[in-house]
Order: structure tokens, then sequence, then C-alpha cells
């Protein structure tokens, strides 16, 4: 399976994560940096079209301030709050599509855009793992070239939730657009509203009341369709500043309200000096963007304090839209390099794709060449958005290119493929042979070399591929069934076991030595006759009970009234009879042999050795100390020379 080849399952998914771009980061989508753009006339404040106007009311700079295409900027901002709630790394390709099925099911698809693309990711990386190790059984195995992976059903079922994926963001992506429609009838609405009061019969109080009733419920009001956002403010503005000059409102009300809105504003610059701490300049901006829809929905200051606070703000902002500017500036450069370094791939992947091949092997090497053009591509970033997916479209045209002819030049070797097809059919004719057998041991190992056998030969014809290994399968998985259940009949025979050896433990515990060694040591044999007798115990008790059992039967022996030397070989006769009553014991007793007679050859050698030796230590002044330690060695080796005679007699007269 290769990679990028559009005939093979994986690579849409796993290859197309550029192929439709879901980022869509404006590189220039930055709030004007012109605070103040020139006019030709007298320029009109945010502040002023909340309250009237007044003839000593001065001309303000922030007139004309134009945060931008708020809507537009953060819509089209990467929303770096979102985060994938999980680490995907650990997860089994099972567990990543059973996960992507939970998410599609369960939070809304704005919240999961960035859980789905690192499941999307994580899936194909294992799915890439699994295909390369494949890829190497086939190439130890000498069947490189005709190598063609199984169908992953895995692999369909997700790529239907990613079609549910994209469903369901088309359907979010029309709702919205629908829901700004929605709020731009409410926002008009609610200028035909205002327009009504300046009609109303009524106190001027509840008059100007409603009037900020009206104007919460703008504020509340969601946003609306980009096109309409400039008709839609003036129409406001107009209609806000009729209502004030109907009204009048008195002197105090309006310092009381200009009071009031110089401590929201000041509150909104504390907050934006606050974003230049902010260590993302996207989020930063985005946040920005908010507080200058909160300023601008905010009415007029004191005449004293308007041009104080409006000064402070527009420096705040002034900082963070040049960082941003910067921003995207690099990101652009970025981008350009990526598109030169993509230019380079595009040009040797044509080379690769138009170059002549005769031979598999050299097919093989072009391959490899390509494969590793794809692992370079994905290392390399996004190009410039205008030629992102031109660059791609070049380059997965030339591995399709590629591809296509190197299945068409192997799609002639299904000679190859016959042969390999008789071959396992013989494998599976002999799996059948041996699956009712009871020999489980030889039987088990003849089925693990058939397997062996089976991954060595190449593939098969398609039409037949299934069918052969689901026959060579059903052999065996009879076999092991069967196995499965005779072994686990017998693991209840050792549970049986481990209890009647708990309980000669102890008996053994509870046994006292009379005054006959002799006796005690007949009675101790007679214990680890016994103990031999009963068999295996589950392995995991084995280690356990086998140290209670030697245990308890050594301290009894080591209590036996006999010098060292008889104790000694007492419990050497013992442990030689155990080992002649065993399955291959006399191969260890024969072991045993050859190792005392090498110790005894040596050990008299020693002593001639030793001996030799006190004739020039006697020759020596001073020398008592050392002749008197080695007449030591020499005593103790004769002792040791006679216990290994005796227990080289002993088994001697076993073997006999």
């Amino acid at each position: 399976m290769e990679t990028i080849d559009p005939k093979d399952s994986v690579q849409d998914e796993q290859f197309g994560k550029e192929l439709t771009p879901t980022e869509n980061t404006p590189e220039s989508s930055v709030l004007s940096e012109d605070i103040t753009q020139p006019s030709g006339k007298a320029h009109e404040s945010f502040d002023e079209i909340l309250l009237p106007h007044h003839e000593d009311d001065n001309e303000d700079e922030e007139a004309n301030f134009d945060p931008g295409n708020i809507e537009e900027h953060v819509s089209e901002l990467p929303d770096e709050t979102e985060h994938p709630s999980e680490d995907f790394t650990q997860y089994s390709k099972e567990e990543l599509v059973q996960k992507l099925n939970e998410l599609l099911s369960g939070k809304s698809i704005e919240k999961i855009r960035l859980a789905v693309e690192s499941i999307k990711l994580n899936y194909y990386k294992k799915h890439k793992v699994e295909i390369e190790k494949l890829r190497k059984e086939a190439e130890d195995a000498g069947q490189e070239a005709t190598f063609i992976p199984e169908p992953d059903p895995l692999e369909d079922r997700l790529k239907e939730l990613l079609k549910k994926f994209r469903d369901m963001k088309i359907d979010f992506n029309q709702k919205q657009e629908f829901e700004k429609h929605k709020n731009l009838q409410e926002k008009y609405k609610i200028i035909d509203e205002i327009k009504e009061l300046v009609n109303r019969n009524e106190s001027i109080n509840d008059t100007f009341h409603q009037f900020r009733d009206l104007q919460n419920r703008w504020r509340s009001v969601g946003v609306v369709p980009q096109a309409n956002l400039k008709d839609l403010w003036e129409t406001y503005h107009h209609n806000v500043e009729i209502f004030y000059d109907f009204i009048k409102i008195n002197k105090d009300l309006r310092d009381l309200d200009l009071k009031k809105n110089l401590e929201i504003k000041i509150s909104i610059c504390e907050k934006a000096e606050d974003l230049l701490l902010e260590p993302s300049i996207i989020r930063a901006f985005k946040n920005l963007q908010k507080l200058h829809e909160q300023w601008r929905e905010t009415g007029p200051v004191p005449q004293e304090s308007k041009t104080e606070i409006w000064e402070r703000f527009k420096i705040i902002t002034g900082k963070i839209n040049k960082s941003h500017q910067e921003y995207f500036e690099n990101l652009k450069d970025s981008q350009k390099q990526n598109l030169d370094s993509k230019t380079a791939l595009c040009e040797r992947a044509e080379e690769l794709a138009n170059q002549e091949i005769n031979s598999p092997k050299d097919w093989e090497q072009c391959y490899q060449e390509m494969i590793e053009l794809q692992k370079v591509w994905r290392t390399i970033g996004f190009a410039p958005k205008k030629d992102n997916n031109r660059i791609y479209g070049r380059f997965r045209a030339a591995c399709d290119n590629f591809f296509v002819r190197k299945r068409e030049y192997f799609a002639h070797n299904k000679e190859e493929q016959q042969n390999n097809l008789q071959l396992k059919t013989d494998l599976c004719i002999q799996a059948e042979a041996i699956k009712d057998s009871t020999e489980w041991k030889p039987s088990s190992e003849d089925l693990i070399n058939l397997q062996k056998k089976w991954k060595e030969i190449g593939p098969v014809p398609r039409k037949h591929s299934d069918q052969i290994w689901k026959r060579f399968r059903s052999a065996c998985d009879h076999f092991f069934h069967r196995k499965s259940q005779h072994f686990n009949t017998i693991d209840s025979q050792y549970e049986d076991n481990y209890k009647l050896k708990l309980d000669l433990i102890a008996e053994i515990e509870a046994f006292e030595l009379n005054d006959s060694p002799e006796d005690s040591f007949q009675k101790l044999k007679d214990y680890q006759r016994r103990w031999s007798e009963i068999g295996f115990v589950p392995m995991k008790n084995k280690d356990e009970i086998q140290k209670k059992y030697r245990d308890v039967i050594n301290k009894n022996f080591d209590n036996l009234k006999l010098d060292d030397g008889k104790k000694n070989l007492l419990k050497f006769k013992n442990k030689i009879e155990n080992l002649s009553s065993r399955h291959q014991g006399g191969y260890k007793i024969e072991m045993e042999r050859d190792k005392y007679i090498n110790k005894l050859k040596q050990l008299e050698n020693d002593v001639i050795l030793w001996e030799n030796n006190i004739g020039f230590f006697a020759k020596s002044k001073n020398s008592e100390g050392m002749i008197a330690d080695v007449m030591r060695k020499i005593e103790q080796g004769k002792e040791e020379i006679k216990l290994l005679e005796d227990k080289i007699r002993l088994i001697d007269g076993i073997e006999s």
C-alpha cells in the first residue's frame, strides 16, 4: 500500500490533511492601526451617539475610529482556547474510532474540532506503523515488490464518522448564518421601536427607561452578517441621536450617566492592559475585539476625561495591533520558505514519476525514495494560502502517476501469486491434518511453524485472499481452542495437588525426630517420596510452595544427630534418589557424577602440591606458621576427598 496512492483506502485520510485546509487564519486580519482615519468633516465620537450634542462639545479624535470588521476577524482567527480534552497518543485504533463516535454524539461541533483532528492524526500514525511493520515482514521475506496490505474495516468506519463530522460542520455553519440574519432583523426591530419613542405621550423619565431597556436588548443580540454591519450601525446611531435631541435629557442625569460610562471605560482599559501580558497574540487580539465592542456600546464620558481615557485605550490598541501584524508578517515569511521547500519536493517527485524503471529492484528503490519524499512533505508546514492547494495538487499528481505506473508493472506478475496460492493451500491441508491431534506440544510447534511459513509466502490473488486465510485460520483456531480446554481441566487438578502439598508441609512441620537418626532419616525420605508423587501445582504457586517445603525438610535434616559428613552424605543420597525418579533424571545424575569426578581430581592434585610445598617451607626460617596453615589445608582436602569418593560411590550404586 503506497502512502499517497488515491486507490488505496488509507490515503485520503492519512495524507489529505492539506487537501481541504481547515486553518483559515487571515494574514492581515488586524485592527486598523490608523486609529484616527482622515476625514473631511469634524470627527464624531462613539460617545456622542449615545447622548445629545451640545454646542460646547468638542470634536473628538476617536469619532472615526474603526475597529475593523470585528465579527469577520474573530470568526477567522484560530481558536487557541480550544484544546482536545484528552491525550490520544496512547489510544488504540479501535479506541480512537470509538472516541470519535462518542464525540460526534456528545459535545457541540465547535468544541470538538481539535479533538477530531487529533484522533484522525493519531489513527493514521498507528495505521502507518502497522503498514510499515507488514511491509518490513514482506521485505524480509523477499516479497516487498508485490506487497499489498489487507483492507482495514476500521478505516472505513473512521471515514464514515469523519464525513458525519463534515456534514455536522456544514449544518452548524448554515445555522450560524441563519442566526446572524435573525439577529439582523431583531436589531432593525429595536431601531423601529427607538423611532417610536419620540411619539410617546408619557413622562420623559419613563421614556428614558424604555430607551435604556432597548439599548440593553440591542447589546444582548448576537452578531449580524458583515455586509449589513455598517448600514445597521449608522441607522442605529442616527435614531439614537434623534431620540436624545427629542428628550433633551437634563444635566444631572447626563452627568450621572457620563460618570458611570467613565467607570466602565476605565475598566475596559485595565482589561486591555492585561492583554499586553497575554503570551498568545492571537488570543490577545480576539479579546481586544470584544473590548472594542464594549467600548463602542458604552456611552460618552465627562468632557474633561474624554481625551485622556481615549488616548489610554488607543495606545494599548496600537501595541497589540503592532504585535499582531508582526506575527502574520513572520507567518508569511515562513509560509514562503515552505513553498520553496515543497516546490523542490515536487520537482523530484515528478522526476521519479517520469523515470524509466524496468526491474522490481529499481521499482523498490524508487518506491522507498518516494515514501521518503512524502515523509519530508509532512514535516513542512503550510504554504501561502493562495498557493497551498496548488502546490499540494502538483505533488499529489506526481505521486499518483508514480504509483499508477508501479501497479501496472506488478499487475503482470500474477503467476507468482498463483504459486503462492498453491503453497498456502498446502499449508491449509497440513494444518487440517493435525487440528484434532492430542499431542499438544509437538502439534503446537508444528502449527506455529506452519504459521511462520505462511508469513514468508507472498500475496495470493485478491479474490482468493480472504477464503484461503479463513481456511488456514479456522484449522489453527480449532486446535488451540481444544488445547485451551484441555489445560483448563488440568489446572483444576493442579489446585488439588497444591492443597495436598500444603497438608504435607504441615505434617512435616509437626514431625518430631526420635532417638534413632536412621529411622528419622527414613521418615524424612518417605516425606520426600510422597512429595514427588503428588504432582504439579499451579505455576503461580510453584516457587512459593517449593521454598516452604525445602525450608521445613532441610530444617529436619539439620536437626538429625549426625556428624556433618554423614549428614551431608545423607542429604546428597536423598538428592540423588529424587533426581533418579524424575524425567531426564539420569542425565542430571550423570552431570553430577562428572562434576564430582573433576572436583576430586583437582583436590588430589592440590593435596600433592601442598605436600611438596612443605619441603620448601621447612628450609625457611620462621616458617612454622606457614607449615601449619598448609597442613590444615592438606587435612581438610583429604576429608573432602573422602566425602567426594563416598558421593561418587552412591551415584554408581544408584546407576547400577
